[in-house]
């Protein structure tokens, strides 16, 4: 048996408070390499059945004229494998060199015929030549090792093959397939799915066979960060390097999809990591490419401003000394999910409650009732009355604006202190300071009190000065590059003050580019690393994105759609549905919106949405409920990881699954 490495918490990155590259291991797939000081690669996968040889280079050429870099391709079984012979001759012919993947689950023949045609074959060691049964045995220690052995086996001889023709291996741990073996020694963790690919990544070294790239993917972006982050802090303490392969599985479509991907993935980039990243959508293959080209591009930006800063080009403008990693809080791990201990202001924000979420109307007509709509409060002029939808937000900021009408009363209203000060009425109206007006007030609100500040300011002299009292909230705002950062030091160096202030995070963003699609999915990318990276280590009591160039119905489903992927505030159905592949059994796009059309009122709720038995109880790892291709035109459904009905007509598959649904009490019917 393997002894278990100890690690030192915090050493899964060169810098917890400015941009710095983790530098990995060069890997050599075909011409395009990966890791070291390459720029960071693109990829995607075909959904095309890998028989359908036109059909299958139709796509990768799409694919690939979208910006991907890399093209992965199914090969479940022997004769999949061979026909990437003929896929990869017919895109050479039309000059497309791009390196091709094929993507192995439980077949080590088509394995070893796949890694003598292409460039890099993907394993995932959860079942390959493992087992996944869902059995829970205990393994003894010589038991364990004897599995172990059988397992080294069957994976030496695609080794070898690998090292003979110079092909790149994957090792892909997926959250929802670790194997029966580990799942009974580690539990379905972080720490599980590191030692699945440690175990495999040891054999390969056994074998002097170094040509590696490693992923760690989950549908839950939490759970995928704590496990890249425990895998490079593994990797390292065993003398390892090798280049990471960032990616959320099952994502979703829409703006589900990219928040969701890019609250894991960004998170991740954040601090240096990943070599290589595939944004999974449930839409067409050609569309992942641009979001994940958007999420890496910010990063060569922060590259180059590393790259100056060494030559001593530019100053550090942010003011903060570097964290050493001996004065990390010892309340933070970033291998578990733990909130940031806070008071309970006006018994509203912070403690126990969810992260709350502020608008700006301050530039809105606020003449008109209904523009309270697109923050989740629905005005009927019949009525007179407001009712609140599933996404309403907790706070609007009008700055120096009255409204003409009457507010919900569980609306909190945030005005300029200035302003503040000369309301009449103070009811559910609090005073927004900046540190020196909080500092040198008269007049305070018993209530909340919320101060502006950056992550600076927090070493100066008008900070020791702050009058502190249980009514006090921090805006906490940054213009540094590397915000995230920046902001992470602040929310350390309260802990380290054992200041339990509440905090509502702040970000401004403007967008150069006209196009209102485009800006949306860029404040959607953006907004979703910068808040998600800090709300997924538990810092934050409350959101504000502020972009006067976008429209508060969208400013408002971002930040919701934040908090929902961050597990930090549920406000609507989650589904966890796969990109499909060549594998997938129906339409997935098509089948995914049917589902969601008829589910999207049940809130809370998690359901799967997988193309094949690979990505079936396993890939689905937390959701509620599951609907599986099992065959063609043929559904399995699940509750949790239990097949309750299988194959079943797709026809009534959907219908069946709201049977079951209701069984369990948990079915609503839609308001009309």
């Amino acid at each position: 048996m393997h002894t278990p490495t100890i690690l030192l918490p915090g050493r899964y990155c060169n810098s917890l408070t400015e941009y710095s590259r983790f530098v990995t291991r060069e890997v050599f797939i075909g011409d395009v390499p990966m890791g070291g000081n390459n720029p960071i690669r693109i990829q995607s996968m075909t959904t095309t059945d890998t028989m359908d040889t036109i059909g299958t280079v139709e796509q990768s050429i799409r694919m690939i004229n979208a910006g991907c870099e890399y093209v992965r391709i199914t090969a479940p079984s022997i004769k999949e494998a061979q026909n990437l012979a003929e896929i990869k001759k017919q895109l050479r012919q039309r000059g497309y060199t791009v390196p091709l993947v094929a993507d192995i689950h439980f077949t080590p023949n088509a394995a070893e015929v796949a890694a003598r045609i292409v460039e890099k074959v993907r394993v995932n060691p959860g079942n390959y030549a493992d087992k996944k049964k869902f059995d829970q045995i205990d393994y003894t220690d010589l038991q364990y090792q004897g599995e172990l052995e059988r397992i080294y086996q069957k994976f030496a001889p695609l080794v070898k093959i690998c090292k003979e023709y110079g092909t790149a291996m994957r090792i892909g741990t997926n959250h929802g397939s670790l194997s029966d073996r580990i799942m009974s020694r580690y539990g379905d963790t972080p720490q599980g799915m590191v030692e699945s690919a440690m175990e495999f990544m040891r054999m390969c070294e056994t074998l002097n066979y170094y040509n590696l790239v490693i992923s760690m993917k989950s549908s839950n972006p939490q759970v995928m960060v704590q496990a890249y982050r425990l895998l490079v802090e593994t990797m390292v303490a065993e003398g390892m390097n090798y280049p990471l392969h960032l990616g959320v599985t099952e994502a979703g479509d829409g703006e589900d999809g990219r928040i969701k991907s890019a609250v894991g993935i960004g998170t991740l980039l954040e601090d240096g990591l990943g070599d290589t990243v595939r944004v999974s959508l449930t839409e067409e293959p050609e569309a992942e490419a641009p979001v994940a080209i958007a999420l890496v591009n910010r990063y060569a930006e922060r590259l180059k401003a590393e790259r100056q800063k060494v030559k001593g080009d530019i100053k550090d403008n942010t003011n903060l000394s570097p964290l050493t990693f001996n004065l990390l809080p010892s309340s933070y791990s970033p291998y578990e999910y733990k909130k940031r201990h806070t008071y309970e202001a006006n018994a509203f924000i912070g403690g126990h409650m969810v992260p709350r979420v502020v608008v700006d109307l301050s530039e809105a007509n606020l003449k008109d009732a209904s523009v309270l709509n697109d923050a989740g409060y629905i005005y009927s002029p019949l009525l007179d009355k407001y009712n609140m939808a599933d996404q309403s937000v907790d706070f609007v900021f009008l700055g120096d604006e009255l409204p003409s009408f009457n507010l919900p009363a569980n609306l909190k209203q945030l005005y300029n202190y200035p302003t503040w000060q000369k309301l009449t009425h103070k009811v559910n109206c609090h005073p927004v300071f900046t540190l020196s007006e909080y500092v040198n007030a008269n007049d305070r609100s018993s209530a909340l009190n919320l101060v502006r500040l950056k992550p600076a300011d927090i070493d100066s002299e008008e900070f020791g000065l702050l009058p502190f009292s249980n009514s006090l909230v921090f805006v906490l705002e940054t213009d540094a590059l590397h915000g995230m950062a920046d902001q992470r030091l602040f929310f350390f160096k309260m802990e380290e003050l054992e200041l339990e202030v509440p905090v509502i995070i702040k970000r401004s963003y403007s967008f150069e580019t006209q196009d209102s699609e485009l800006k949306t999915q860029n404040l959607q990318l953006q907004a979703a690393t910068d808040l998600g990276a800090l709300l997924i280590d538990g810092f934050g009591d409350g959101i504000w994105i502020d972009v006067p160039s976008i429209d508060i119905k969208t400013i408002t489903s971002t930040a919701f759609g934040i908090l929902q992927a961050t597990r930090s505030r549920i406000s609507k159905t989650e589904y966890i549905s796969c990109p499909s592949c060549g594998r997938t059994l129906f339409d997935l796009m098509v089948t995914t919106q049917m589902i969601r059309s008829r589910t999207s009122h049940l809130k809370g709720l998690k359901i799967g949405i997988m193309g094949c038995i690979v990505n079936g109880p396993g890939e689905m790892a937390d959701a509620d409920y599951g609907y599986v291709g099992s065959g063609t035109d043929k559904i399995t459904l699940y509750r949790g990881k239990e097949a309750v009905k299988k194959n079943i007509s797709a026809a009534n598959a959907l219908d069946e699954l709201i049977g079951i649904i209701r069984e369990d009490g948990n079915w609503i019917e839609p308001s009309v």
